[in-house]
């Protein structure tokens, strides 16, 4: 067997490291789990191709995040129903033209949390919280999570599109709630990052056995979370 070419070992790197933290940016600019998703899977197809002719990139996640909100607008303009998305599609638009090109190290990470505080929504049950955070932000594959929850992965798959479904119907937002609302969620939010911080430590796939960018941001995370509410004791526990 031929070892992966390098271009393929670049892209394989970066939706590792990256995935979350593009996925939670594009969902907070347009508001839609699965067309972010659908569209960053678009943005590393164009990737593969563009890349192998052009050579890579200074800063990959950048052009896949930008490429992404692009494919998104397409998308959106092949929709039968486009006249009724004119004014989304504008919205896209004016939130790709106020970007700047490269991802904000510095804001991503709240973005990523408020996709944790979606994901893990009261009205989904417990399991599907867990699962929809670890395939979405997690950097998990669908297939990892299924053996985690000793699942079959066709079983998982299925599961994980209810809840994006469910969130879509439900106009779940895609923000931190008000401090009331936290408590009822910050169980489903810990084991997440724990689960993150989990695989992070003994990562179940790829070439390194420690993936040191996950321990890394579910410790940032999990500091955001103290913050957010510095009385709950779970939070400094889990941090020690």
């Amino acid at each position: 067997m031929l070892p992966p070419s390098p271009l393929k070992q670049t892209i394989e790197k970066t939706v590792r490291e990256e995935w979350g933290r593009i996925l939670a940016c594009l969902v907070k600019s347009i508001g839609n789990l699965q067309l972010a998703e659908d569209s960053l899977q678009d943005a590393l197809v164009a990737a593969l191709s563009h890349w192998s002719t052009h050579g890579l990139p200074d800063a990959p996640d950048a052009w896949l995040l930008t490429t992404a909100r692009r494919r998104a607008i397409d998308r959106l303009r092949r929709d039968r129903r486009f006249s009724q998305k004119q004014v989304e599609i504008s919205y896209i638009a004016d939130i790709e033209n106020a970007f700047r090109e490269e991802p904000d190290s510095s804001a991503i990470p709240v973005k990523r949390l408020e996709m944790i505080f979606t994901c893990c929504h009261p009205a989904l049950e417990r399991k599907t919280q867990v699962a929809l955070t670890l395939r979405t932000l997690g950097g998990l594959s669908t297939e990892e999570i299924a053996t985690a929850f000793l699942d079959k992965p066709q079983a998982m798959a299925q599961r994980l599109v209810r809840a994006k479904k469910k969130i879509a119907l439900a106009a779940i937002p895609y923000e931190i709630p008000d401090s009331d609302l936290l408590p009822e969620r910050i169980a489903s939010v810990l084991s997440v990052l724990y689960l993150i911080f989990n695989e992070g430590y003994s990562a179940s796939s790829g070439d390194s056995p420690v993936r040191v960018e996950l321990c890394d941001e579910a410790i940032r995370l999990a500091r955001i979370v103290g913050q957010l509410l510095p009385d709950e004791t779970e939070i400094a526990g889990l941090l020690r």
